[in-house]
Formats: C-alpha cells, structure tokens, sequence
C-alpha cells in the first residue's frame, strides 16, 4: 500500500527518536553488549528507509564477537544484491568499510571479524547471483550486467552503505577504507581511478587489474598445458592407463630451481626473496635431467615437457612476439599443479580451467560473446558445435592475437583498472594506498603490480618515488602465492597499518609478516616497501637456523 508525503512525516520522525534513543541509552565501544529493544528498533526501522530499496533489516549474532549486529541487505537496481553489518552504536568505531570480493563473485561476502572491531561493513553481488549464473555466465550478452561486475556495483554499494550509516548512526562517518584482494584489488584500484571521493584509505592485494590480459594469459597457458594431446602436460602416466597420477616432476623441478637461487638472498630456507636475481633456465639447467628417449617418466623430462616449463617462465606472446602479460616467476612451480596442470587429483580439470578462465572467452572478453560453453571443458579435443540458436564456443579456440588486434578492447575499458594516473585520489584527496602481492602467486603475477606501481610513480609523480611513497606503498611478499598460502609468511593484518597511515600518519616502512604450520608460527620475516628488502641482519652464521628467522633479526634495506 503507498503512503502519502503526508503520512510519511511521522515514520521519519520516529526512526529518528528510536536512534536517537539507542545512541543514548548505547554502552561505551568496547564493551559487550546485547541489543535493547530500542537498538532492535533502530536495526528494524531501516526497512523504512525512503531512498535505499531494503528488503530486511534485522539484529544477528556474529561468531567473532559476543555483541550482536545489525544486518540490512538491499536492491540496487537493476540486479545488484547489498548487504551491510552494522555493529551496535555503542561498538561501532566511527569508520566505514567496503569489503573487496573475489573471483567472479556472484555472492554476498561477510566480514565478521571487521564488524567484531567496530567497522561498519558493506558488500555486493557485484550485479548477479552464482547460484544461477555460475563463473563468467552473467554477462552472456548483457552488458548492464558486465558494466555492474566492472566498476558499478562497488561504487553504488559503497554509496548504500554510507547512506545506511548515516541512517543508522545518525552521522557520516570519520573515515572510509576499502579492503580486498585480487578481484578485490582490482575493485579498489577502480575505486581510486573512477571513485576518488570514495575512500580515505585503500589496501589492494594481488589486484587484478590487467583483468583481461591475465585471463588471456591463464587460457594461453592452459593452451600449452593441453596442446597436442597432453604432450607437454608436467603431470605423468605412470601405468598407461590414461590417467596422470604423478606430479614428480614439479618437485623436481622445484628442487632444482630453488637449488639455483634460494640461496641468493643468503638464507636456505625453501623460499626465493627476489625472483628477478633467480637465472634458471630449464634448458640448459635440466639437461642433465632430460629423458634418453621420447618417452618420459616421472623422473626426468621430455622435450614437450621442457617447452611447457620455458614458456610458462616466457609467458604469453604474440605472433609479433609483443608480450601479453608476464610469466611465471621461478619459485612457484608447485603452486602450477592446483591452476594449471591435470592430473588424477584434481580430475583432470585444473583450477583454472574450472575457474577465472574457463569460461571467460565466451562472456567476458569479446564485445560480441562467440558462444556457450562446451559441455566439458576440460575435454580439449571437443569440437565446437557451431549451429543452432546457442552455438558453442571453447577455450581452446581462443586466439592471444585476438588480444592485441584489439578484439578485446571495449571489455578492457569495462572491467581493466590500468589507468596509472591516481591524482585525483593520491593528490586531489590526499588518499593513502597500500598495494601488496605474494611472488608465488600464479594466478596474478607479482611482476603485473610491479609494473603497475612503476608506471603509477612516473604518471602521477613524474617517476619520483620518494615522494610517491609519501601516498602508496607496495609491499612484496616472498614465498606467499594468492592473497594467502604458500612456503613464506603470508598472514598480517591487512588494514591496521593502512588505517594507522590515514588517521595517524605513520607510514608504513615495513609489515611483519608470519608463517604458521599446524597453528604455530615457524617463520616471521618483514615486508619491505618497495623497492627494498628483507635483509637478515641476525646472530652471525645463524641465518639458516629457524629460530632466528624472527622478523628483529631482518632489516629493509
């Protein structure tokens, strides 16, 4: 039933004393509370909310706190889901903050542990539901629907969500951050090139901002990995029985390079500090490993085998050899196995075959979709069907010069966050950035976000990098692949020094970074601002023993 304007004048008068009466009769931060039935009230009354669509606004218990939130999920149309957790007033600590998503997204991400320290938190869909559009299928010929996963729902999320503070809490608040990594990086990249006015403070981890190069790049090298039948593949039968049930060969090859260059940063430790230093070449470095004949074993390499491992180091290129996106860097050759390389364990469809690239071709990349998806993707030798009302399309198809012959242009312009020049968030707003990414991570190269960063500090600070360090940070971590995981430190938190940069102005020199295994901390190193690095400075001759790698004995140099 519609109200009248007149009506209405009441219900906006006692949202306001019900708020108002729950910040007074609130409990100091910190101190645990149970909702009143007049914060149940106030939590309630946003579904009231004239210029916001909610569809619900109800208290919830969080398992990271013993307070209760208020929980509010919403419509922005056409097709964007929000959600947003607002702690109690009396808990929360005056910020907001925007929570990065992941992947294709398609869902609605919750950030209890933030909300348990009094941030008020919001997140989207990003414009479609996964449970009916799965992968890259949202944006089967709906460009809305690209425009949303591209820049628009964040955006509109972050404006909801500071409205909702407003609402709720009855003031705008003190500061605003953003949080994400990959495709939560790319997110906040976005939001400092098209949003500049959105956030005080962004960290961005592992952004995927070269969005369509790199997943041109993960179909390229999906394409080596199942060329000609297999012949490359650096998974091995054993029996014949068709089946890859050995992944020696990439502990083997990891052994070697490591055996090569762990020892260049002066610790033995499984962990390479600075791939750029690391000279393995697979061809001459594993000649004395090759195969006697073409027919291989999981104990030494054939020729193919050798091809794939050169270009997964070369990475993708041309016919006019013009670079795509960089290739793998040496130390992350046991983190190939779970994205690219089928095998028995992972039924021979790698991650990301089933996942960021295997459907992307078909929705995501051209300005025409060329088609569905094969009914097995991981089935390269599976003919196209071409007729009908759906045609189909497959990965396999996929030609690297569509890329640079600008068939993917209008996507980039969607969903690529590469424009280098941040002046109007760095400058214009006085933003803070912190950028972070791991130098095993083989779903985004670290070597991307370097460039990126050297090419933001000659655009928006005439390449003066002293004085781009006064605003953003980059921070390599060795041994640590996507956004977590892999042989070196790769857990801290990711906001803290960001938030203590923007509201107290302590940069951030170094981060100290821990690695766990079974629960217990076994390796705590820095993080250095680029471009320096962890350096161990320890007891003499104790670099290689692990009680010593504690983060007081390493210094950026």
């Amino acid at each position: 039933m519609l109200r009248s304007r007149a009506s209405a004048v009441p219900l906006v008068s006692l949202f306001a004393a019900i708020v108002s009466l729950a910040l007074l009769t609130a409990p100091a931060l910190a101190t645990a509370q149970s909702a009143s039935p007049a914060q149940q009230l106030a939590c309630q009354a946003l579904q009231g909310l004239r210029n916001l669509t909610i569809t619900s606004a109800t208290l919830r218990d969080n398992d990271q706190s013993d307070s209760q939130y208020c929980y509010v999920v919403g419509v922005i149309s056409p097709a964007i889901h929000f959600h947003a957790q607002l702690p109690l007033p009396g808990n929360w600590n005056g910020r907001f903050l925007q929570w990065g998503d992941g992947g294709k997204d398609g869902d609605l991400d919750f950030a209890d542990h933030r909300v348990a320290e009094g941030y008020a938190v919001a997140n989207s869909n990003m414009g479609h539901d996964s449970g009916t559009e799965p992968g890259s299928s949202f944006a089967f010929n709906n460009r809305q629907a690209e425009i949303d996963f591209g820049y628009r729902a964040v955006h509109l999320t972050v404006m909801a969500g500071k409205t909702l503070v407003g609402s709720y809490y009855q003031q705008a608040p003190e500061y605003s951050y953003f949080e994400g990594c990959s495709t939560g990086g790319r997110e906040g990249l976005m939001e400092a090139q098209r949003y500049p006015g959105d956030f005080d403070g962004i960290v961005a981890g592992a952004p995927a901002y070269a969005y369509q190069a790199l997943n041109a790049a993960g179909t390229w090298h999906l394409q080596r990995i199942f060329r000609d039948n297999l012949i490359g593949n650096l998974a091995v039968d054993t029996n014949g029985d068709g089946s890859y049930d050995s992944l020696n060969l990439l502990e083997v090859l990891n052994k070697q390079v490591l055996g090569s260059c762990d020892a260049n940063d002066g610790i033995v430790d499984g962990v390479i500090n600075d791939p750029a230093s690391c000279e393995f070449d697979p061809e001459q470095d594993l000649a004395d490993l090759m195969c006697p004949t073409s027919q291989g074993t999981d104990s030494c390499f054939t020729g193919p085998q050798i091809e794939t491992i050169s270009d997964f180091y070369t990475g993708p290129r041309d016919d006019n050899g013009v670079q795509i996106y960089p290739g793998k860097l040496r130390g992350s050759e046991m983190r190939w196995i779970g994205l690219y390389v089928p095998h028995e364990g992972n039924n021979h469809a790698p991650g990301m075959l089933t996942g960021p690239a295997g459907d992307h071709m078909n929705y995501l990349f051209y300005e025409e979709d060329p088609g569905v998806t094969i009914p097995d993707i991981s089935d390269s030798q599976y003919q196209a069907r071409k007729t009908g009302v759906m045609p189909e399309y497959s990965w396999m198809e996929f030609d690297v010069n569509d890329y640079t012959s600008g068939k993917g242009d209008l996507m980039m312009s969607i969903t690529d966050a590469t424009d280098p020049d941040l002046s109007r968030f760095l400058k214009d707003r006085g933003g803070k950035l912190i950028v972070y990414h791991g130098l095993v991570d083989t779903l985004i190269v670290a070597e991307s976000t370097r460039d990126y960063y050297n090419d933001m500090v000659d655009h928006t600070f005439n390449g003066n990098m002293g004085l781009a360090k006064n605003s953003a940070r980059l921070f390599m971590a060795p041994g640590m692949a996507h956004c977590a995981g892999g042989p070196g430190p790769d857990t801290w938190d990711k906001l803290a020094p960001l938030v203590d940069w923007v509201e107290n102005g302590k940069a951030p020199d170094s981060l100290t970074a821990t690695h766990s295994s079974n629960g217990v901390v076994d390796n705590e190193r820095l993080l250095c601002a680029v471009p320096q690095q962890a350096r161990y400075t320890g007891p003499a001759g104790g670099e290689n023993n692990p009680s010593n790698w504690t983060a007081s004995n390493f210094t950026c140099q």
